[in-house]
């Protein structure tokens, strides 16, 4: 891990426990990190109760990661399952942080967990998650080889209703850093509410899916294709024609990525 990554997440987590310990800002000794030189790691692998991890395997790293970047997801996922910023917290089961590799070709993004995600505390785990890896899977990605999964809200909003926007500007900062750590090469975004949040626009999916949009983060910019969530799909079969042709599109793209 560099001495930036270091300090960024110092500071995220001296944050964080401000606000745990009253919501105030306190101040904090300067930060004086150094870049690590580290080995490679193996995947790590946690189980649970009832077939699904009790705290889910939110950042599964292969071992082409390094201990640092590990060390920094896993403490991220912890910073995720403690957070209590918003109501959402109040009423989960389970938070649900995201699952897949470490250094994946394309995070997806969804707006936020299910009553099926809130109880296993993974990701797009129920009907819609099971055609969203069929979806991924006619186009070679997986989400235990070369994707991660994740929300924009990291706990159940009730009845599965829109997060409100003060839970998405809580919740927001941990998606950024989960961007920064992963470094996709490519994000899709799965629903309106995901495509609007992220892109920070109130077009409709219809105007943005189809197209490349851009993220900006630290260094980068990572190439944004948005599509239809795959319970719309389910609730519209109409829309399978549409989304495949997305599909084809975030392949090529990926295709000529490899190229270049």
């Amino acid at each position: 891990m560099t001495a930036e990554e270091k300090t960024v997440l110092a500071r995220f987590l001296d944050l964080t426990a401000d606000y745990l310990k009253g919501g105030h800002v306190r101040s904090h000794e300067p930060y004086a990190f150094t870049d690590d030189a580290v080995p490679q790691a193996d995947v790590l692998v946690e189980s649970g109760a009832g077939g699904f991890t009790s705290l889910p395997l939110a950042y599964q790293v292969d071992e082409n990661d390094d201990e640092g970047s590990r060390g920094t997801l896993e403490e991220l996922a912890a910073a995720v399952r403690d957070c209590r910023a918003c109501g959402l917290a109040a009423t989960r089961t389970l938070a649900v942080p995201g699952e897949g590799v470490g250094d994946p070709l394309v995070m997806v993004i969804g707006e936020g967990p299910g009553a099926d995600e809130d109880a296993a505390g993974r990701p797009f785990v129920g009907k819609a998650g099971q055609l969203l890896d069929k979806m991924l899977a006619s186009i070679g990605l997986y989400r235990d080889k070369n994707c991660f999964i994740a929300n924009i809200v990291k706990c159940r909003p009730p009845g599965n209703r829109d997060p409100e926007p003060d839970e998405i500007t809580a919740c927001f900062p941990f998606l950024e850093r989960q961007i920064e750590l992963l470094r996709p090469r490519l994000i899709l975004c799965a629903g309106r509410v995901a495509a609007q949040k992220l892109l920070k626009t109130s077009k409709g999916i219809n105007s943005l899916r189809g197209v490349f949009s851009e993220f900006y983060t630290v260094g980068r910019v990572v190439p944004v294709l948005c599509t239809f969530h795959p319970s719309a799909i389910l609730r519209d079969e109409t829309l399978k024609r549409p989304a495949w042709e997305d599909l084809k599109l975030l392949r090529s793209k990926l295709n000529s990525l490899n190229e270049e």
